[in-house]
Parts: structure tokens; C-alpha cells; sequence
């Protein structure tokens, strides 16, 4: 007895449909879909962990940086080393009232150690008188009596040294190396100012 012919068994001379397959265009649609999603995850990572963007949205850094400036910074230059004199970097405010702030931006002025003080409008660090080329002003906050800056700990100012222009260690005292979030290395926009700091 002959066995039945399988279910699936194409009669002869009958050729079996090819399935219809996805259209070209949905196939490259999705690749893209693919390697959007992937580059937006790189970038979350990195700006969480590598990078971030800062806009500039005071006057405390003058002539420096300036209002509405958007500024590249280095969020990892800190885990292998420590901020140095000179360096423009982003804290977290710690000071406390109305015009408290999420971010600062300030330039390191002294490191563990080191002593600060300001006098007759001119700066001093270790003694001696500072010349500070970033600035266009002497300082007219008046004179701030010399400290010593403790270790872990860095005093840091704004460039702007108008009267009352920038909230700083002057007012709030040196701040823990813990607040500082990274270094400011570049001026990204606009165009026209782009440069490293």
C-alpha cells in the first residue's frame, strides 16, 4: 500500500508563492532606528559619565566667559589627578539663600596649602602678587584677610573682580574637592569665541 502524499507536497507542474519579504525601504528604515538608538545611548553615557554641556549664566567670569556661552567640560580630568591653579571649573554651589545656584563656574586660585589673600585690590597667593592676565580690574571688594587653604579643599574666585560680580570663596569659603563636577576646556559656542580656556 502506497503511502499518502505529504500535507505540505506541491502537486506537479505547480510551482510553491515565495513569501512577500519586508520592503527594502522598511528594512533600511529600521537599520537606521537601530543605529540612532545605539548613538543616543553612547551619548547619554558619555554625558553622564565623560562630558557635559554647561551655558554660562552669569557675569562672574567677565572677560573671560560670557553670559549665554555654552562650554565643553571635562568631567573626568579630576578621577586621575586634581585640580590645579588656573583651572576653570564647574561646582555645585555651596552656599545657602535666594540666589542659591545648581552649578558655578569659577576659576581655581589656590590648592591645599596654599595661602590667600587679597590686598589694596591685588591678589596674593604663597606671599606673592599674583599677575592675573584673564582679568580687567583690580579687585574692588575690598581686602580679604590671608588663610590657608586646607588639604582636600580649594579656594576659587571669578575672573569678573567688579564690585559684587561674583559670589565666591570670598564669601562662601573654600569648597571641598567633592564639589568640583569637572573642568571647563573649551568655549563651544558661539563660533566666534570658540578657544580652549
Amino acid at each position: 500500500m502506497r503511502n499518502p502524499p505529504a500535507s505540505d507536497s506541491v502537486p506537479s507542474g505547480r510551482t510553491r508563492a515565495a513569501r512577500p519579504g519586508k520592503p527594502a525601504w522598511l528594512k533600511e528604515l529600521w537599520d537606521w532606528a537601530k543605529a540612532l538608538a545605539v548613538a543616543a545611548v553612547v551619548v547619554i553615557v558619555l554625558q553622564v559619565y565623560v562630558f557635559q554641556l554647561s551655558k554660562v549664566k552669569s557675569v562672574s567670569m567677565q572677560p573671560t566667559l560670557y553670559e549665554r556661552e555654552w562650554l565643553f567640560i571635562n568631567k573626568i580630568a579630576y578621577e586621575f589627578g586634581h585640580p590645579k591653579r588656573g583651572d576653570v571649573v564647574i561646582l555645585k554651589d555651596p552656599s545657602e539663600g535666594a540666589d542659591k545656584k545648581k552649578l558655578l563656574v569659577k576659576r581655581v586660585i589656590g590648592v591645599p596649602g596654599d595661602t590667600v589673600e587679597v590686598r589694596d585690590g591685588q591678589l596674593y597667593v604663597n606671599g606673592r602678587l599674583e599677575v592675573e592676565a584673564y582679568t580687567d580690574s583690580a579687585i574692588e571688594d575690598g581686602d580679604f584677610k590671608r588663610v590657608t587653604v586646607d588639604a582636600g579643599h580649594y579656594f576659587v574666585m571669578g575672573d569678573n573682580r567688579r564690585l559684587g560680580a561674583s559670589k565666591d570663596s570670598r564669601i562662601f569659603g573654600e569648597v571641598p574637592e567633592k564639589t568640583i563636577k569637572g573642568q571647563a576646556e573649551l568655549i563651544l559656542w558661539p563660533i566666534a569665541r570658540w578657544r580652549r580656556l
